[in-house]
């Protein structure tokens, strides 16, 4: 006779250091160690995680949205998915604009000097044409008297449109786990009063006559560097996705090493010539996007809802290898593991693959939006009263460590407890704190429970986040592997737990009252 196991934990104060008050009543979650041993044994002994990731990266990545490589791989996500057995597997669409991929990108320096360039297209800006040859022109534009300083004198040319910066030694290491100091601060609640910081101030009026006035040169692309350094590149958009806006010059972003060396070369009065032949393609017959959804159904509570989610799209330069087919393939096998184990959900689990997150979070909100209320007006649908938590994975490949609470207090002991089996993969931290940037926030903008889990950054910012450095090799499988098996066990536990996540109190609506909004 199979024994059936069931562990009562007791959270109590002496686990909840650093978390508020409301937290830290003691609340008991029954936790079933069969079916999170089942979960761990499937997801670490025989998982598929690296294997979708390969295929969402090495086969048809980038995943750029709107282009033809994200509808590939939506097809193909979706026949895995149909194949393990999810139900209502499908793509829900939302007015996104124009798609774009590059098809082709040489650059070349000829004189005086040959030697090839390390460099790429700006997402949603024109190509050349064909291959092009001309003069490299130093020409900084930051001020409108620089207009007449420039005007008729770069025609045909390659304009270097931003002054040279330093290029420091890298003596720290570009990737690092979080050390159990950092954590112990990382749970803390975080000072008040505070500021966060801003963009900026951006004239965008002088930004838009600038753009104008390279298109009346003629220049032949307009060229700059990036962050980045020792052959990382972060580059992401630099036109518009309507295709009713105004139009942009071609747009390439160089290796700051490369950018370097022409720079130099030209303040010593040597000419540089350079060739480009940049091939981009947009595509207007469809301008919508779309999302991918598939479920696992429950059983005696299968109306109400439990949601994984992770953006689907990427930058165009690498493969989205972090950027985040890691989250999309967590989810996946997460998905894959419930399914494969067998262990009984009371509720459905849903899994949610956005578009358009790169470019606002656009997916996840269209979803929200049509399935659960609208942040404007916190009108709310009846799917949102049986709609029980959401969990979202997109910060890299790195472990994850604890969970960002996203200021839900009284989900905090409930989380304690399921941590418990995890604390010897090094999962042991909740924060009080919120994380933003990513798909959670669609949901908790209208009052639902929607969580971020804490990752160790590994070279996240540092190397692979929108860079071309975003690529398989970056992945590190055993996080990958651990990841998986503690999304599914979460959700296995909000799927059975016979009360739905606690919530926050509902938001008040984004848009000023008599007034219309809206959404992009």
């Amino acid at each position: 006779m199979k024994v059936h196991r069931m562990l009562a934990l007791a959270v109590a104060l002496s686990l909840l250091v650093g978390l508020p008050l409301t937290a830290q009543w003691a609340i008991t979650e029954k936790i079933d160690l069969d079916a999170v041993y089942k979960i761990k044994e499937e997801g670490l002994q025989r998982s598929k995680v690296m294997e979708i990731e390969s295929y969402l990266t090495d086969v048809y990545g980038p995943r750029l949205t709107g282009s033809p490589n994200i509808k590939e791989a939506a097809d193909w996500a979706q026949k895995t998915m149909k194949e393990w057995g999810l139900a209502n597997v499908k793509t829900e669409s939302w007015p996104f604009g124009r798609g774009w991929q590059n098809q082709r990108f040489v650059a070349m320096a000829l004189t005086p000097r040959a030697y090839p360039l390390i460099a790429y297209p700006k997402a949603w800006t024109p190509g050349t044409n064909g291959p092009v040859t001309g003069e490299a022109a130093i020409a900084v534009i930051a001020s409108d008297k620089d207009f007449e300083t420039f005007r008729g004198k770069l025609r045909g040319k390659f304009v270097l449109s931003v002054a040279m910066r330093e290029v420091l030694p890298q003596f720290a290491a570009p990737a690092q786990r979080y050390t159990d100091a950092e954590l112990a601060d990382l749970s803390k609640q975080p000072a008040g009063g505070g500021r966060g910081r801003g963009r900026g101030n951006v004239d965008q009026e002088f930004a838009r006559r600038r753009t104008q006035f390279w298109l009346d040169e003629g220049v032949a692309a307009v060229l700059d560097f990036s962050r980045g350094d020792g052959g990382t590149l972060f580059v992401q958009g630099g036109g518009p996705r309507d295709p009713k806006q105004p139009p942009v010059p071609a747009q390439v972003t160089l290796a700051i090493e490369h950018y370097g060396r022409i720079w130099r070369t030209l303040e010593k009065k040597v000419p540089v010539t350079l060739q480009m032949d940049i091939d981009n393609k947009f595509f207007d017959t469809d301008l919508n996007a779309f999302n991918i959804v598939g479920d696992l159904p429950g059983s005696d509570k299968a109306d109400e809802l439990v949601m994984v989610g992770a953006h689907f799209d990427s930058w165009h330069t690498g493969t989205g290898a972090t950027d985040n087919a890691a989250g999309s393939a967590v989810m996946m096998e997460a998905m894959r593991i419930l399914k494969v184990t067998g262990v009984k959900l009371r509720r459905t689990v849903r899994i949610g693959l956005w578009g358009g997150e790169e470019q606002g979070l656009l997916g996840s909100r269209a979803y929200v939006r049509e399935h659960f209320g609208d942040p404007a007006t916190m009108m709310l649908k009846p799917d949102h009263a049986k709609f029980a938590g959401y969990f979202n994975v997109d910060n890299g490949t790195g472990a994850i460590r604890g969970v960002y609470l996203q200021g839900n207090e009284a989900v905090a002991p409930i989380f304690q407890a399921w941590m418990e089996p995890f604390r010897n993969m090094g999962m042991a931290t909740l924060t009080i704190r919120n994380t933003g940037g990513t798909d959670h926030l669609s949901y908790d903008a209208v009052g639902l429970p929607g969580f971020q889990f804490i990752q160790d950054e590994v070279e996240y910012d540092s190397r692979t986040h929108h860079s071309n450095m975003d690529v398989y090799e970056r992945v590190q499988a055993n996080d990958m592997m651990r990841n998986a098996v503690i999304v599914a066990s979460f959700v296995y536990n909000t799927a059975n737990r016979d009360e739905k996540l606690p919530r926050k109190p509902l938001p008040k609506p984004t848009a000023p009252t008599g007034r219309s909004t809206s959404q992009q």
